[in-house]
């Protein structure tokens, strides 16, 4: 990766900070974004820079933004030359059922999880097109490829980046440019604490109890995923052993699908 330019969107914390360290520590550049503490954000970005000895900027676009998307790639490209890789990781989520949700979370739900990596993808195709190589990884779910209840924006988001993906990979499939999608299952991270947190409270269960249901019910080998095994996933769509692949998935979910 020595040399390319990396650029993940919600890489301040949890798996998107795993994905930018998997790729710095193949010594790539890289682009930071994120919500957080600014003098927090500035000392993650310091550390990963030092650790890996790597360039690494922080862009703080808001991913409901198409504008500062655009500005987001454009930033990257002018202080790099180049997005060789786009990792479209940002993403939020809220329960509840269909009758019930809240019209503006379902928007900016949607907003965030589907548009932003839309709007990221059509900005740094161009670049990767003219250089005839680029990856696009896109941060999908198993929710992705199943449904969920009280999940209803979240699903339809991420079914929604599955076909973006496979549109993407069709249109560009003699480019040099491949897209692909990784769909976890449960993976430890404070979006999933904040589920089990709730789950335990609407059960009246210990968060270790709540934690073993939630995993029980759909991934069969009770572990969670971990966040250095999706970086390993990005990493290898990003080699060379994986230049045929695109427009499909890689599951990651201890075989919730299998079911």
């Amino acid at each position: 990766m020595k040399g390319k330019t990396v650029l993940v969107t919600g890489s301040t914390s949890g798996i998107g900070a795993a994905l930018a360290e998997g790729f710095a520590a193949e010594g790539a550049n890289i682009v930071l974004n994120g919500l957080g503490d600014a003098a927090e954000i500035e000392k993650g970005r310091a550390a990963l820079a030092a650790e890996h000895g790597v360039p690494v900027i922080y862009h703080g676009a808001d991913m409901s933004n198409p504008d500062e998307i655009e500005d987001l790639v454009r930033t990257a490209e002018g202080q790099f030359g180049a997005v060789d890789i786009l990792v479209n990781n940002a993403g939020v989520q809220y329960t509840e059922t269909i009758e019930a949700f809240p019209v503006e979370r379902w928007d900016a739900l949607i907003a965030i999880n589907l548009s932003a990596p839309f709007h990221a993808t059509r900005a740094a195709l161009p670049g990767m097109k003219r250089r005839g190589w680029g990856r696009i990884v896109n941060i999908a779910s198993n929710a992705g490829l199943g449904g969920s209840v009280r999940k209803s924006a979240y699903v339809a988001a991420k079914h929604g980046v599955v076909g973006l993906t496979k549109v993407t990979g069709l249109e560009n499939a003699r480019s040099g440019v491949t897209c692909n999608a990784i769909c976890p299952g449960w993976v430890k991270t404070p979006l999933v604490e904040v589920q089990i947190e709730d789950r335990a409270k609407r059960d009246g269960t210990s968060i270790e109890q709540a934690t073993y249901d939630l995993l029980i019910d759909q991934q069969p080998s009770g572990r969670f995923t971990t966040v250095e095994q999706l970086a390993g996933a990005a990493l290898f769509l990003c080699s060379s052993a994986a230049d045929n692949m695109t427009g499909t998935t890689l599951t990651l979910d201890g075989g919730w699908m299998a079911i």
